[in-house]
């Protein structure tokens, strides 16, 4: 009989909210000789190329700042790299390059798992963990709560000051006005004083997630997908209204120790969710699945019918489409070990 994950409710101690934060295990061996720039697309050789220079000025911060007059150091101030681009073209891999390049301490995490951290320890406690990196990665900058924005944009300055550099990437939606170029205006302009200290990179190419591959998989029949959790090691089989519940019992800093060790996500019953709160936390669930590259399969309805249209054209549509190009990469994997 296949677990559940209703059935598991792991706890993550606030003191290791800080020490977790490194990239996903997909991507703990790039690095910038790794990325392979599309010849079609030059603005990803520059992107390469502004990255690891980049890393290579952030090795050189922590050693001091400037000499001013009688021979005085000032204070470091940390740089800032911001990666702009559509989805899927190799940001993540970028930042996480800039990571691996950059001496320690240092921490690699998404914009809402910086807000989880900073709501689990307060932000005195976080800008002191914190305060100590060379650099700090942030994959996913989104603008979508400005609350959360103004707060993290409050922790970069702090970070900034203390010398900190830092790394951001954020997703642009296809077919937007200026191809994302009115996001990363929007970026400088919430982060009022950090703005000046940020160079804006574009990152421009198709999603190669979905480059050369078929549609998404057709959903499995209930008996079937019982068949494969049964015949798959390690694998979780969950009713999708179930699951979604147990989802709004946990922390979403807590969702990664919920799929820790599991080797395949099944989920029965999946249908359009009419609940933004319910349809937000899912999207939290996808990329924690996403970034430990655990394969899902379905019965019901297909995984790119989960966020319905009228979610699409809200507020919340990049990580909405974010989250459904992360699940069918993960659905057609699954079908590709059947």
């Amino acid at each position: 009989m296949p677990e559940r994950l209703v059935d598991r409710s792991p706890v993550v101690p606030a003191d290791q909210l800080v020490a977790q934060m490194v990239p996903p295990p997909m991507f703990d061996e790039v690095s910038f000789a790794s990325y392979i720039p599309d010849p079609n697309q030059p603005s990803q050789a520059q992107a390469v190329s502004k990255a690891a220079d980049f890393a290579a000025k952030v090795a050189k911060i922590r050693s001091g700042g400037k000499r001013g007059l009688f021979g005085k150091k000032t204070a470091p101030v940390g740089i800032g790299l911001y990666l702009d681009g559509g989805f899927g073209v190799g940001k993540t891999h970028l930042l996480a390059s800039i990571f691996h390049s950059a001496p320690g301490p240092k921490s690699f995490g998404t914009f809402v798992e910086l807000t989880h951290v900073v709501g689990a320890l307060g932000f005195t406690k976080a800008v002191e963990e914190l305060s100590a990196n060379s650099v700090l990665c942030i994959d996913e900058f989104e603008l979508d709560d400005p609350g959360d924005t103004m707060l993290v944009s409050r922790l970069l300055s702090e970070l900034s000051a203390r010398g900190v550099s830092i790394a951001a990437t954020s997703n642009t939606l296809p077919g937007q006005l200026g191809e994302g170029r009115f996001a990363a205006q929007d970026f400088m302009r919430e982060i009022k004083k950090l703005g000046s200290i940020f160079e804006s990179i574009r990152v421009d190419g198709p999603d190669y997630r979905h480059r050369d591959l078929p549609p998404a998989p057709d959903p499995s029949t209930a008996a079937a997908l019982v068949e494969r959790a049964d015949a798959i090691p390690g694998a979780t089989l969950d009713d999708f209204d179930a699951l979604c519940k147990h989802l709004s019992t946990l922390h979403p800093s807590r969702y990664g120790k919920l799929v820790k060790d599991v080797k395949a996500v099944l989920i029965q019953n999946v249908h359009p969710v009419d609940d933004q709160a319910v349809a937000l936390r899912f999207v939290v669930f996808a990329d924690r699945l996403y970034d430990a590259s655990i394969p899902v399969a379905c019965s019901g309805a297909k995984l790119d019918q989960i966020f319905t249209q009228e979610m699409l054209d809200g507020g919340y549509r990049k990580k909405y489409l974010r989250a459904t190009s992360r699940l069918l990469a993960l659905s057609r994997f699954q079908a590709a070990t059947n």
